[in-house]
């Protein structure tokens, strides 16, 4: 991993343990959202096979028989373009989607 990713990945891990989380219609539908999200929270199974850019910037899942995506995306301060995840005014949103709202 190069060190540009290792900054990405330490800033979304950081974030992804204490931001807030979008959550799409299909997540409310399980028993268990609050331990899905702290699932997310801790998630740490990260490889070249799921994470091949070092960014630590998704997540794919199995909770209660369904596959779910976790996905951090990038937004300058307006929310309407791409921003450097290294930019000090970009700002990170983490959506939690069962893999069939993709």
């Amino acid at each position: 991993m190069n060190e540009v990713a290792e900054k990405v990945a330490k800033r979304n891990d950081e974030f992804r343990k204490v931001e807030t989380m979008s959550l799409t219609r299909g997540i409310f539908e399980f028993r268990d959202t609050l331990g899905l999200i702290r699932t997310i929270r801790s998630y740490d199974r990260f490889n070249e096979d799921n994470d091949p850019h070092g960014e630590h910037d998704f997540g794919k899942l199995t909770w209660e028989n369904q596959t779910v995506f976790w996905k951090i995306d990038y937004y300058d301060p307006s929310f309407e373009m791409w921003c450097d995840p290294l930019h000090p005014e970009c700002e990170r949103v983490l959506t939690v989607m069962l893999a069939e709202e993709y």
